[in-house]
């Protein structure tokens, strides 16, 4: 991809949710995602209150109940629509900054939480944007991710970019830019795995390149 085809995939990609951000909101609002943002803070090992990036919003509603929790909760998306909504709905700071084009502080947030969005960014960036996610953490912060998952393709749907990885790849990246895996499941809970389309994921961050003691990139459980 050129520069110009990815500017035309974020722009294309954003218009869509600026578009469709009200219908969104309302599709959207009553998800029940508390597994995935209990899963966050549960990993993360220093005292609250914590100071969480929630990356790719939207309209604000985990925002809120991160900062509802008594945490400090910063947003980012890339859809200024949403990011209105964002700071209307839930009080908290929230940044616009598409995910190709971040500029985050250094050693900042004791967790990320990526809740459906790191899948919008095309696999030729995503190395990149992982080293910036391991760079806005402080050492030792753990990233949430929930993406939906697939066989490696990437392309178009429904007005929105998408790249579906498989769990093994999905794993070579984050290893390669320096995560530890903690755990991962799919989603909905109890639901056979034919019908679980979102793989979530968390991963502490340690230093690019530290092994175990066998070789082996740091990887904490393996759980499904």
């Amino acid at each position: 991809m050129s520069p110009q085809d990815l500017a035309k995939i974020t722009a294309r990609t954003l218009q869509h949710y600026n578009q469709q951000a009200e219908e969104f909101w309302e599709g959207t609002r009553d998800h029940d995602v508390s597994q995935n943002l209990a899963a966050l803070l549960q990993a993360i090992e220093v005292e609250p209150p914590f100071t969480i990036l929630d990356l790719g919003c939207g309209p604000g509603r985990d925002l809120k109940t991160c900062a509802g929790l008594g945490h400090t909760a910063i947003g980012l998306d890339g859809a200024a629509r949403f990011v209105a909504m964002a700071r209307a709905y839930s009080g908290c700071e929230v940044w616009e900054q598409d995910f190709l084009q971040l500029d985050l502080p250094e050693n900042y947030f004791d967790g990320v939480f990526a809740n459906a969005s790191l899948f919008h960014v095309p696999s030729r960036e995503l190395p990149r944007v992982l080293r910036q996610l391991h760079s806005t953490l402080k050492p030792g912060g753990v990233l949430f991710s929930s993406n939906p998952h697939g066989n490696n393709e990437e392309g178009w749907s429904r007005g929105r970019y998408g790249a579906y990885h498989d769990l093994e790849t999905w794993r070579r990246y984050l290893t390669t830019a320096g995560f530890a895996e903690l755990h991962h499941y799919y989603r909905p809970p109890g639901a056979p795995r034919a019908q679980q389309p979102w793989l979530a994921s968390l991963w502490r961050r340690v230093a690019v390149g530290e092994t175990t003691m066998d070789g082996a990139p740091l990887r904490g459980g393996n759980h499904s």
